[in-house]
């Protein structure tokens, strides 16, 4: 069992750093509270090939694994950029999965290359009001029409929907009540998202400025057959093939976030004086930085396992809801840890640590709760009966 990073892989490392180190804490420092969308790294990791990692080479990008994805967004996110820098890209790591798996010729040309070079950027469209984590309860419809389908409905928490031109969207187009399973008779696209017909509503919120939020409000919107992915009916079956590799990244994301984090503690404590001797020579500071980096380094390793057995087509859903939980634990203690290590300056924006303060909480909420993955490790890890 070889559980080092491989030269290929600590390239990716270093490469991915280089790019991140052009910004600094002052660019997402203003991003953040300009809550202005940081174009400019986009078009850098684009400018880099990264935005293309997992992508298919004959479209522009490098065909390569989940686990080099995983390495890669852990730089990002560990960078001066935190969580926002990560929210840039990661749609383009596991969102256009569906495309690259059930898309035709046409539509892989057509949507994964602009993806790729940046040209294009793409926000998801699957969560609902009234549905929250119960996908298979969404309402927006799409009803046939000749030539394609005329889509109502309502979402919400669409990540770069102000700054994105094309929406990834999963609609019902037969009622859940008239479905042989609940998980039927739902319809993925690859669309426009054209400002002047949907409402696409920033919602403020505490952290990840830099990347909003929105509620999205979509009514008799026409989408043409040529967009839609796939069969109709089958979208949830095709979403499930990114879920694992957005757990994974998502947990990676938390990880690099806390290390950022407690490097910048570690760092401080080794600088600041009180009372004539470095608070770093303190056990009572030295002991929380110490533990969060042993819990850091073992969501980081359990994330990497879940990487590894994706990557060889092996289950890998306990470890990847795993890895997420422990990853979004460990960063939101280790930014805690940051800001109370900083003392009343650890509250000031000069430092930074209370913006990753403020991105971490959000790591143990989306794209999936703690209780949810506890739910479905005591169904599928512990054989105990299913609790919702």
């Amino acid at each position: 069992m070889d559980i080092t990073l491989s030269e290929d892989h600590e390239t990716i490392r270093e490469n991915v750093r280089k790019v991140c180190d052009q910004f600094d804490d002052e660019y997402w420092s203003r991003c953040d509270q300009e809550k202005t969308f940081p174009f400019e790294f986009h078009q850098a990791m684009a400018d880099a090939g990264w935005l293309g990692i997992t992508m298919p080479e004959e479209f522009g990008g490098a065909n390569l694994g989940v686990t080099e994805a995983a390495i890669m967004m852990h730089e990002v996110a560990g960078s001066a950029g935190g969580y926002s820098a990560a929210s840039t890209l990661h749609l383009n790591i596991f969102g256009p999965h569906a495309v690259v798996v059930n898309g035709t010729a046409e539509q892989k040309e057509r949507m994964l290359k602009p993806l790729i070079d940046g040209s294009d950027r793409a926000c998801f469209g699957v969560t609902e009001p009234d549905a929250g984590l119960d996908t298979t309860s969404i309402t927006t419809f799409a009803t046939k029409v000749p030539g394609g389908y005329r889509v109502t409905g309502r979402k919400i928490w669409t990540s770069s929907g102000q700054v994105a031109n094309k929406i990834l969207l999963l609609t019902r187009t037969t009622p859940k009540d008239q479905c042989r399973k609940p998980t039927d008779g739902m319809t993925l696209f690859y669309t426009d998202l054209d400002k002047s017909q949907i409402e696409v509503r920033r919602i403020p919120k505490m952290g990840r400025n830099a990347v909003d939020s929105n509620a999205t409000f979509i009514d008799d919107y026409f989408i043409p057959d040529e967009d839609r992915i796939g069969e109709e009916g089958k979208g949830f079956h095709y979403i499930l093939h990114s879920l694992n590799p957005e757990r994974i990244l998502v947990g990676i994301e938390a990880v690099g976030l806390g290390r950022g984090a407690l490097a910048r503690a570690s760092r401080y404590a080794g600088e600041r004086k009180v009372f004539g001797r470095l608070i770093g020579e303190n056990q009572g500071i030295q002991h929380p930085l110490a533990e969060n980096w042993t819990y850091l380094e073992s969501a980081y390793w359990m994330i990497m396992r879940a990487a590894n057995l994706y990557d060889q087509g092996k289950p890998c859903g306990a470890e990847a809801n795993a890895g997420k939980f422990l990853g979004g634990r460990a960063a939101f203690e280790a930014c805690t840890r940051a800001v109370m290590t900083h003392g009343g300056m650890g509250y000031s924006t000069e430092y930074q640590v209370e913006r990753l303060f403020r991105e971490s909480i959000l790591l143990r909420i989306a794209p999936i709760t703690e209780q949810m993955i506890l739910s479905f490790i005591a169904e599928k890890v512990l054989d105990l009966p299913k609790s919702y």
